[in-house]
């Protein structure tokens, strides 16, 4: 008999513990939890997968590791899993840090945390996924949207006082621009959207097409709205030949689809990154 223990973790369900309003359309909730302790250290800006409860439910049924992957419960009980990134984890204080992008009731994610309230239950998977910014290069390119906040800042703090380049963020408002700290010599530009739909933006294109390249080899963190990140990842690939092992480029979302809608396409557009290599 095979008595290996499963090489990864098993859900974590954790409860409430605070939280903040960075902006408008941002909301930091603290969670926290026995399960939480021995969560990996130097995890911020990594994917987790959130576990949301059914409506008729008040605390999430979490799958169960089995020997071939997640045992699922059945679909009426199976929780509703969202795609997130970690702020930040504390583990002096057993603390998770998850910012949630507010667009009102219309994604369970979204109305999860406009409801929250202290000790509500949530199940968190992960963390994973790969790094998104490269210690070997010359400077850095960092290009994000609300929705990968959590992304960029963990980006932005990994890079010591020294680095250079640019960091470009896109959102819906000036309300929802944040302090952020970085090295000095990290250009920071947020830009607004305003009422234009985020599918249609070009606003993060053009701030990377008219920047001045930087001499040497850089490393390209995009991250965010689909659209967007696949328009600068083809421009970085065929016209400025960054090599694919220096680039980062995750959609997080897609405009006007939920994520169920577009699973199989944000998978089949981060394989096209391992798969692609600009003509020479």
């Amino acid at each position: 008999m095979n008595t290996t223990a499963p090489r990864r973790s098993p859900p974590r369900l954790l409860t409430v513990k605070r939280m903040q309003q960075l902006s408008p359309h941002l909301k930091r909730i603290t969670l926290e939890g026995d399960a939480l302790r021995g969560f990996p250290d130097n995890s911020n800006g990594a994917h987790i997968k959130l576990m949301l409860p059914q409506p008729h439910q008040t605390v999430p049924v979490l799958p169960t590791l089995g020997p071939a992957g997640p045992v699922w419960p059945p679909d009426n009980e199976r929780p509703i899993t969202r795609t997130y990134s970690v702020s930040s984890y504390d583990a002096t204080a057993n603390e998770l840090h998850v910012d949630f992008v507010l667009h009102g009731d219309n994604g369970p994610g979204s109305r999860w945390a406009l409801q929250a309230q202290i000790g509500d239950a949530i199940g968190v998977a992960g963390p994973g996924g790969p790094d998104r910014v490269k210690s070997n290069a010359d400077w850095y390119l960092l290009v994000a949207d609300l929705s990968a906040f959590a992304a960029l800042q963990a980006a932005l703090h990994s890079l010591d006082t020294q680095a250079r380049g640019y960091a470009f963020i896109e959102v819906e408002t000036a309300d929802d621009i944040i302090a952020l700290q970085t090295s000095p010599q990290i250009s920071v530009q947020w830009l607004v959207r305003g009422t234009a739909r985020a599918g249609t933006s070009t606003l993060l294109l053009d701030a990377v097409r008219q920047l001045h390249w930087l001499p040497g080899s850089p490393s390209a963190m995009i991250a965010g709205e689909n659209s967007q990140v696949v328009a600068i990842r083809d421009y970085l690939l065929q016209e400025k030949r960054i090599p694919k092992k220096m680039l980062y480029a995750v959609p997080y979302w897609k405009d006007l689809a939920t994520e169920e809608m577009y699973h199989e396409e944000r998978h089949r557009i981060m394989d096209e990154l391992e798969e692609a290599e600009p003509q020479r």
